[in-house]
């Protein structure tokens, strides 16, 4: 298939990319600052030349939107929903004007969507959606209305003749370095993976192998539309989560710290403490009624395996160095 992935140079993208291209498929990256063969200028904002390589493609997935790894400052809020929502609107344009539009537009959410609770969890059909939950910072509504209206521009997007899929995803677990696993696992290795604010609330998560193949499922499923949950089976706590972490990577101890702590922590990385502090208790309710079977269902084991890859990795690169070149 030839596949579009707008917003494809980040994290999640690098990993789609990878997967893809290794199973044959010819992917196209739509990016601000194109480097190679197959990546191609936009803006995510206008129209322009790049609409030439979604007529005629076969699938579309989405990931464009500014990192949420900030300081969740006014200015950064708006531009995480204008960086969202423009793009999932020029790409509806793109689609809507194609000759022959992709069959399938994979557009990323978030789980983010869903209130912060700790009682139940969230499928789609039964999820509570977010939004002025009593005793949570007032700023952490305005993050479900970025996912709201991220939602609402494809929803809105005039394409019938293409299926739409809103990936509600909970945080991807990769042993790429820069990603969220990475972060975690830094931590847990300076003694600092201890629970956070008492760690009972919930962290929701999905293995990176298992994320490409839920992708592939849901394009290849034409009966599947509307949002999906992207997220392992079985959430935990942050401090079950956090120690399993340690585990897996041999940590005996794990400091804890206060939510002021957290806060400080955050400032220095440039970050907020929204993504630790929220509860996102979401369960892949539609995923597992289509019969999908997750390979990484429990985090214990999934941790595990992600440590393995990691320090694969890094004796790799040490070989790799220690090499000497052919005389």
């Amino acid at each position: 298939m030839k596949i579009v992935i707008p917003g494809g140079t980040g994290q999640v993208g690098a990993v789609l990319n990878r997967a893809l291209t290794a199973a044959g498929h010819e992917v196209v990256v739509l990016t601000r600052r194109p480097q190679g063969e197959r990546e191609i200028r936009w803006d995510g904002r206008t129209t322009g030349p790049w609409v030439e390589t979604l007529d005629g493609s076969d699938v579309v997935i989405n990931l464009a939107g500014r990192s949420v790894s900030c300081r969740y400052t006014a200015t950064n809020l708006r531009a995480m929903m204008d960086s969202r929502v423009h793009s999932a609107e020029v790409v509806g344009e793109a689609i809507a004007a194609a000759s022959r539009p992709p069959r399938i537009w994979l557009q990323m959410s978030t789980a983010t969507i869903y209130a912060h609770r700790f009682d139940a969890p969230h499928d789609e059909a039964t999820g509570v959606i977010g939004g002025g939950e009593p005793g949570v910072p007032g700023y952490w509504a305005y993050s479900v209305e970025i996912a709201k209206n991220w939602e609402q521009a494809q929803e809105r997007a005039e394409t019938p003749h293409t299926r739409k899929v809103a990936l509600r995803s909970a945080m991807v677990m990769s042993p790429d370095p820069g990603g969220v696993f990475d972060v975690l696992l830094r931590l847990a290795r300076l003694g600092l993976g201890g629970p956070v604010a008492g760690g009972a609330q919930y962290v929701s998560w999905i293995h990176a192998a298992d994320f490409v193949r839920a992708v592939e499922f849901l394009i290849d499923r034409d009966d599947i539309a509307g949002p999906v949950n992207l997220a392992a089976p079985e959430p935990l706590p942050h401090r079950a989560f956090m120690r399993a972490l340690r585990t897996a990577w041999g940590v005996p101890v794990g400091l804890p710290a206060t939510k002021w702590m957290a806060e400080l922590g955050a400032f220095a990385l440039r970050s907020d403490t929204e993504l630790l502090l929220k509860s996102r208790r979401v369960v892949p309710g539609r995923l597992r009624e289509a019969g999908f079977a997750f390979d990484h269902a429990d985090w214990p084991e999934a941790a595990d395996d992600l440590v393995r890859r990691v320090r694969g990795e890094r004796g790799s690169r040490r070989a790799g160095r220690g090499r000497r070149p052919a005389a």
